[in-house]
Protein backbone atom coordinates (compact mmCIF):
# COMPACT_ATOMS: atom_id res chain seq x y z
CA UNK A 1 0.00 0.00 0.00
CA UNK A 2 2.74 1.85 0.84
CA UNK A 3 4.27 1.79 -2.35
CA UNK A 4 1.60 2.29 -4.00
CA UNK A 5 0.70 5.64 -2.44
CA UNK A 6 4.70 6.75 -3.16
CA UNK A 7 4.79 5.35 -6.65
CA UNK A 8 1.51 6.33 -7.87
CA UNK A 9 -0.18 9.02 -5.74
CA UNK A 10 2.45 11.61 -5.16
CA UNK A 11 3.30 12.29 -8.82
CA UNK A 12 3.39 15.90 -9.08
CA UNK A 13 1.81 17.84 -12.16
CA UNK A 14 3.68 21.06 -13.19
CA UNK A 15 3.47 23.87 -14.95
CA UNK A 16 3.16 27.63 -15.12
CA UNK A 17 0.02 29.55 -13.78
CA UNK A 18 -1.59 31.99 -16.31
CA UNK A 19 -5.42 33.58 -16.34
CA UNK A 20 -5.99 31.52 -19.05
CA UNK A 21 -4.97 27.71 -17.20
CA UNK A 22 -7.05 29.43 -14.42
CA UNK A 23 -10.10 30.16 -16.54
CA UNK A 24 -10.30 26.40 -18.00
CA UNK A 25 -10.76 25.07 -14.01
CA UNK A 26 -14.19 24.26 -14.64
CA UNK A 27 -16.93 22.66 -12.58
CA UNK A 28 -15.65 20.19 -9.88
CA UNK A 29 -17.40 18.84 -6.52
CA UNK A 30 -15.39 19.11 -2.74
CA UNK A 31 -16.80 16.89 -0.08
CA UNK A 32 -17.87 18.18 2.68
CA UNK A 33 -17.09 16.24 6.32
CA UNK A 34 -18.34 16.51 9.12
CA UNK A 35 -15.39 16.70 11.57
CA UNK A 36 -13.57 20.06 11.98
CA UNK A 37 -9.97 19.44 10.57
CA UNK A 38 -11.51 18.22 7.15
CA UNK A 39 -14.10 20.68 7.34
CA UNK A 40 -11.82 23.68 7.13
CA UNK A 41 -9.54 21.92 4.70
CA UNK A 42 -12.14 21.95 2.42
CA UNK A 43 -13.19 25.37 2.38
CA UNK A 44 -9.58 26.14 1.88
CA UNK A 45 -9.42 24.08 -0.95
CA UNK A 46 -12.74 25.67 -1.64
CA UNK A 47 -11.62 29.28 -1.49
CA UNK A 48 -8.14 28.76 -3.21
CA UNK A 49 -9.39 27.09 -6.21
CA UNK A 50 -12.59 29.44 -6.87
CA UNK A 51 -10.35 32.36 -6.29
CA UNK A 52 -6.72 31.36 -7.71
CA UNK A 53 -7.57 29.21 -10.21
CA UNK A 54 -11.37 30.24 -11.68
CA UNK A 55 -12.88 26.67 -10.63
CA UNK A 56 -16.70 26.74 -10.11
CA UNK A 57 -16.83 24.44 -6.94
CA UNK A 58 -19.72 22.61 -4.92
CA UNK A 59 -19.66 21.24 -1.62
CA UNK A 60 -21.11 17.96 -0.61
CA UNK A 61 -22.02 16.15 2.09
CA UNK A 62 -19.26 13.49 2.93
CA UNK A 63 -18.01 11.01 5.44
CA UNK A 64 -15.17 8.88 5.62
CA UNK A 65 -16.20 5.47 4.47
CA UNK A 66 -18.61 6.24 2.36
CA UNK A 67 -16.76 8.96 0.05
CA UNK A 68 -13.87 7.04 -0.15
CA UNK A 69 -15.93 3.84 -1.53
CA UNK A 70 -17.82 6.01 -3.87
CA UNK A 71 -14.62 7.79 -4.95
CA UNK A 72 -13.10 4.03 -5.61
CA UNK A 73 -16.22 2.80 -7.19
CA UNK A 74 -17.87 6.09 -9.35
CA UNK A 75 -14.99 8.74 -9.30
CA UNK A 76 -17.48 10.91 -7.00
CA UNK A 77 -16.63 13.61 -5.71
CA UNK A 78 -13.70 15.06 -7.22
CA UNK A 79 -11.48 15.92 -3.96
CA UNK A 80 -11.47 14.36 -0.88
CA UNK A 81 -9.39 17.19 0.82
CA UNK A 82 -8.54 14.92 3.92
CA UNK A 83 -9.28 11.30 3.62
CA UNK A 84 -7.67 8.66 6.40
CA UNK A 85 -6.75 6.09 3.88
CA UNK A 86 -5.85 3.43 6.26
CA UNK A 87 -9.82 2.73 7.30
CA UNK A 88 -10.20 1.04 3.49
CA UNK A 89 -6.85 1.22 2.32
CA UNK A 90 -7.48 -2.36 -0.52
CA UNK A 91 -10.33 0.34 -1.30
CA UNK A 92 -7.72 2.90 -2.19
CA UNK A 93 -5.41 0.91 -3.55
CA UNK A 94 -7.97 -0.47 -6.06
CA UNK A 95 -9.15 2.89 -7.16
CA UNK A 96 -5.69 3.95 -7.90
CA UNK A 97 -5.24 0.55 -10.00
CA UNK A 98 -8.36 0.67 -11.61
CA UNK A 99 -7.81 4.47 -12.98
CA UNK A 100 -10.67 5.91 -10.79
CA UNK A 101 -8.14 7.36 -8.02
CA UNK A 102 -5.31 9.62 -7.78
CA UNK A 103 -3.83 10.72 -4.55
CA UNK A 104 -2.45 13.85 -4.04
CA UNK A 105 -0.86 15.36 -1.12
CA UNK A 106 -0.19 14.12 2.20
CA UNK A 107 -2.98 16.74 3.85
CA UNK A 108 -1.35 15.98 7.38
CA UNK A 109 2.48 15.21 6.86
CA UNK A 110 2.57 14.35 10.88
CA UNK A 111 -0.02 11.73 10.32
CA UNK A 112 -3.41 11.20 12.40
CA UNK A 113 -1.68 10.65 15.97
CA UNK A 114 -3.58 8.03 18.53
CA UNK A 115 -1.85 7.66 21.57
CA UNK A 116 -1.87 8.38 25.35
CA UNK A 117 -0.68 12.29 25.86
CA UNK A 118 0.73 13.90 29.34
CA UNK A 119 1.15 17.75 29.57
CA UNK A 120 4.17 19.47 28.50
CA UNK A 121 5.18 20.58 31.63
CA UNK A 122 4.92 17.27 32.89
CA UNK A 123 6.85 15.84 30.79
CA UNK A 124 9.42 19.02 31.08
CA UNK A 125 9.67 18.57 34.70
CA UNK A 126 10.21 14.21 34.52
CA UNK A 127 12.26 13.89 31.49
CA UNK A 128 12.54 10.43 32.36
CA UNK A 129 9.08 9.91 31.07
CA UNK A 130 9.35 9.04 27.35
CA UNK A 131 6.96 5.45 27.62
CA UNK A 132 3.81 4.83 28.72
CA UNK A 133 5.63 2.03 30.83
CA UNK A 134 7.77 5.23 32.19
CA UNK A 135 4.70 6.81 33.59
CA UNK A 136 3.35 3.77 35.07
CA UNK A 137 6.18 4.09 37.67
CA UNK A 138 4.71 6.75 38.90
CA UNK A 139 1.02 6.95 40.12
CA UNK A 140 1.79 9.44 42.52
CA UNK A 141 1.98 12.04 39.54
CA UNK A 142 -0.98 11.13 37.76
CA UNK A 143 -3.40 11.40 40.98
CA UNK A 144 -7.21 9.81 40.53
CA UNK A 145 -9.62 12.69 41.35
CA UNK A 146 -11.47 10.70 44.06
CA UNK A 147 -8.51 10.98 46.24
CA UNK A 148 -7.97 7.39 46.87
CA UNK A 149 -3.94 7.34 46.13
CA UNK A 150 -4.17 5.82 42.80
CA UNK A 151 -3.17 6.84 39.73
CA UNK A 152 -5.69 7.85 36.62
CA UNK A 153 -5.71 6.59 33.38
CA UNK A 154 -8.36 8.77 31.69
CA UNK A 155 -10.26 6.69 28.45
CA UNK A 156 -11.80 7.69 25.92
CA UNK A 157 -15.93 7.84 26.28
CA UNK A 158 -17.75 4.52 24.82
CA UNK A 159 -17.97 3.33 21.86
CA UNK A 160 -15.03 4.63 20.03
CA UNK A 161 -12.08 2.40 18.95
CA UNK A 162 -10.06 4.12 21.10
CA UNK A 163 -11.40 3.34 23.91
CA UNK A 164 -11.50 -0.65 23.29
CA UNK A 165 -7.20 -0.10 22.32
CA UNK A 166 -6.42 1.95 25.56
CA UNK A 167 -8.53 -0.52 27.61
CA UNK A 168 -6.63 -3.44 26.59
CA UNK A 169 -2.92 -1.54 26.61
CA UNK A 170 -4.12 -1.24 29.88
CA UNK A 171 -4.52 -4.67 30.59
CA UNK A 172 -1.11 -5.26 28.87
CA UNK A 173 1.18 -2.94 30.57
CA UNK A 174 -0.35 -4.06 33.68
CA UNK A 175 -1.55 -0.61 34.92
CA UNK A 176 -3.47 -1.58 37.72
CA UNK A 177 -0.90 -3.80 38.99
CA UNK A 178 1.18 -0.49 38.78
CA UNK A 179 -1.22 1.19 40.88
CA UNK A 180 -3.83 2.75 38.42
CA UNK A 181 -7.44 2.78 37.78
CA UNK A 182 -8.99 3.13 34.12
CA UNK A 183 -11.31 6.31 34.34
CA UNK A 184 -14.21 6.76 32.07
CA UNK A 185 -15.39 10.13 31.47
CA UNK A 186 -18.62 9.47 30.43
CA UNK A 187 -18.45 11.71 27.16
CA UNK A 188 -16.22 13.41 24.89
CA UNK A 189 -16.78 16.37 27.02
CA UNK A 190 -16.19 14.91 29.75
CA UNK A 191 -12.30 13.97 28.35
CA UNK A 192 -11.88 17.45 27.23
CA UNK A 193 -12.81 18.89 30.89
CA UNK A 194 -10.72 16.28 32.39
CA UNK A 195 -7.47 17.23 30.15
CA UNK A 196 -8.31 21.39 30.66
CA UNK A 197 -8.95 21.35 34.33
CA UNK A 198 -5.38 19.42 34.74
CA UNK A 199 -3.57 22.03 32.50
CA UNK A 200 -5.52 24.75 34.23
CA UNK A 201 -4.18 23.84 37.62
CA UNK A 202 -0.98 22.19 36.26
CA UNK A 203 -1.78 18.79 37.58
CA UNK A 204 -0.75 15.35 36.20
CA UNK A 205 -3.12 13.82 33.86
CA UNK A 206 -2.81 10.75 31.12
CA UNK A 207 -4.84 9.56 29.21
CA UNK A 208 -6.19 8.76 25.78
CA UNK A 209 -6.05 11.62 22.92
CA UNK A 210 -5.61 12.36 19.67
CA UNK A 211 -4.38 14.97 16.48
CA UNK A 212 -4.88 17.65 15.12
CA UNK A 213 -7.68 18.40 17.48
CA UNK A 214 -8.97 22.00 18.94
CA UNK A 215 -7.75 21.15 22.26
CA UNK A 216 -4.50 20.34 21.64
CA UNK A 217 -4.22 24.07 19.85
CA UNK A 218 -5.07 25.33 23.62
CA UNK A 219 -2.86 22.90 25.50
CA UNK A 220 0.56 21.76 25.12
CA UNK A 221 0.40 17.95 25.44
CA UNK A 222 3.19 15.34 24.83
CA UNK A 223 2.83 11.99 23.17
CA UNK A 224 3.99 9.32 24.90
CA UNK A 225 6.25 6.24 23.23
CA UNK A 226 4.64 2.89 23.54
CA UNK A 227 8.12 1.62 23.47
CA UNK A 228 7.03 -1.26 21.45
CA UNK A 229 6.57 -1.17 17.47
CA UNK A 230 2.84 -1.75 15.78
CA UNK A 231 2.24 -5.43 15.61
CA UNK A 232 -0.71 -6.14 13.04
CA UNK A 233 -1.06 -9.14 14.06
CA UNK A 234 -1.39 -8.61 17.52
CA UNK A 235 -3.59 -5.67 16.72
CA UNK A 236 -6.69 -7.67 15.26
CA UNK A 237 -6.32 -10.42 17.47
CA UNK A 238 -6.43 -8.70 20.73
CA UNK A 239 -5.44 -5.25 20.88
CA UNK A 240 -8.78 -3.70 19.09
CA UNK A 241 -11.38 -6.46 20.18
CA UNK A 242 -12.67 -5.79 23.70
CA UNK A 243 -13.23 -9.23 24.67
CA UNK A 244 -9.64 -10.40 23.73
CA UNK A 245 -8.48 -11.80 27.47
CA UNK A 246 -4.73 -11.51 26.93
CA UNK A 247 -3.42 -8.31 25.19
CA UNK A 248 0.03 -8.02 24.84
CA UNK A 249 1.67 -4.33 24.76
CA UNK A 250 1.66 -2.63 21.41
CA UNK A 251 2.02 0.66 19.04
CA UNK A 252 -0.21 2.87 17.41
CA UNK A 253 0.71 3.72 14.34
CA UNK A 254 0.64 7.19 13.14
CA UNK A 255 -2.33 7.17 10.20
CA UNK A 256 -1.78 8.29 6.95
CA UNK A 257 -3.96 11.55 5.64
CA UNK A 258 -3.73 12.40 1.86
CA UNK A 259 -5.89 13.95 -0.54
CA UNK A 260 -7.61 11.93 -2.81
CA UNK A 261 -8.55 13.31 -6.18
CA UNK A 262 -10.52 11.71 -9.26
CA UNK A 263 -9.11 10.69 -12.32
CA UNK A 264 -11.40 12.22 -14.25
CA UNK A 265 -10.60 15.84 -12.04
CA UNK A 266 -6.92 15.10 -11.97
CA UNK A 267 -6.83 14.35 -16.04
CA UNK A 268 -8.92 17.49 -16.97
CA UNK A 269 -7.40 20.21 -14.89
CA UNK A 270 -5.17 22.61 -15.56
CA UNK A 271 -1.16 21.63 -14.47
CA UNK A 272 -1.21 24.59 -12.04
CA UNK A 273 -5.03 23.25 -10.12
CA UNK A 274 -3.17 19.85 -9.95
CA UNK A 275 0.63 21.10 -8.70
CA UNK A 276 -1.21 23.01 -5.91
CA UNK A 277 -3.31 19.81 -5.36
CA UNK A 278 0.35 18.03 -4.99
CA UNK A 279 1.42 20.59 -2.82
CA UNK A 280 -1.08 21.70 -0.32
CA UNK A 281 -0.44 20.55 3.19
CA UNK A 282 -0.01 21.49 7.05
CA UNK A 283 1.15 20.49 10.09
CA UNK A 284 -0.50 19.25 12.85
CA UNK A 285 0.40 22.43 15.52
CA UNK A 286 -1.32 24.44 12.66
CA UNK A 287 -4.26 22.82 12.46
CA UNK A 288 -4.82 22.72 16.20
CA UNK A 289 -4.48 26.28 16.26
CA UNK A 290 -6.85 26.89 12.95
CA UNK A 291 -9.19 24.92 15.00
CA UNK A 292 -8.88 26.38 18.22
CA UNK A 293 -9.57 29.61 16.88
CA UNK A 294 -12.89 28.21 14.62
CA UNK A 295 -14.31 26.49 18.07
CA UNK A 296 -13.15 30.24 20.51
CA UNK A 297 -15.39 32.07 17.30
CA UNK A 298 -17.98 28.95 16.69
CA UNK A 299 -16.46 29.68 13.22
CA UNK A 300 -16.94 27.35 9.99
CA UNK A 301 -14.84 25.73 7.33
CA UNK A 302 -15.32 28.72 5.09
CA UNK A 303 -14.47 31.46 7.66
CA UNK A 304 -11.48 28.76 9.31
CA UNK A 305 -10.01 28.89 5.74
CA UNK A 306 -10.18 32.79 5.19
CA UNK A 307 -8.40 33.16 8.54
CA UNK A 308 -5.58 30.94 7.56
CA UNK A 309 -5.05 32.58 4.64
CA UNK A 310 -5.08 35.78 6.19
CA UNK A 311 -2.92 35.28 8.92
CA UNK A 312 -0.74 32.53 7.01
CA UNK A 313 0.65 33.72 3.77
CA UNK A 314 3.89 32.35 4.20
CA UNK A 315 2.62 28.57 4.24
CA UNK A 316 -0.11 29.02 1.97
CA UNK A 317 2.43 31.11 -0.90
CA UNK A 318 4.43 27.88 -1.58
CA UNK A 319 1.48 25.83 -2.33
CA UNK A 320 0.35 28.28 -5.64
CA UNK A 321 2.07 30.45 -8.37
CA UNK A 322 2.37 34.42 -7.84
CA UNK A 323 0.03 35.41 -10.13
CA UNK A 324 -2.38 32.68 -8.17
CA UNK A 325 -1.34 34.25 -4.92
CA UNK A 326 -2.39 37.86 -6.28
CA UNK A 327 -6.13 36.65 -7.15
CA UNK A 328 -6.41 34.76 -3.38
CA UNK A 329 -5.13 38.12 -2.04
CA UNK A 330 -7.35 40.28 -4.25
CA UNK A 331 -10.58 37.97 -2.57
CA UNK A 332 -9.88 38.28 0.81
Amino acid sequence: MYKLLSALGLLGFLGCGSVVQAAECGSLTIADMNWQSAEVLAGLDSFVLTHGFGCSVEMVAGDTVPTIMTMAEKGQPDIMSEAWVEKLPQVVERGVAEGTLVIAAKALPDGGQNGWWIPKYLADAHPDIKTIADALKHPELFPEPEGSGKGAVYNGPQGWGGTVVTAQLFKAFEAEKAGFMLIDPGSAAGLDGSISKANERKEGWIGFYWSPTALLGKYDMVRLDNGVSRDDEEWKRCTTVETCPDPKPNGWRLENVYTLVSKRFADAASPEVMDYLNKRSWSNDTVNKLMLWMTDNQADGEDGARHFLKENPDIWKTWVSPEAAARIEAAL
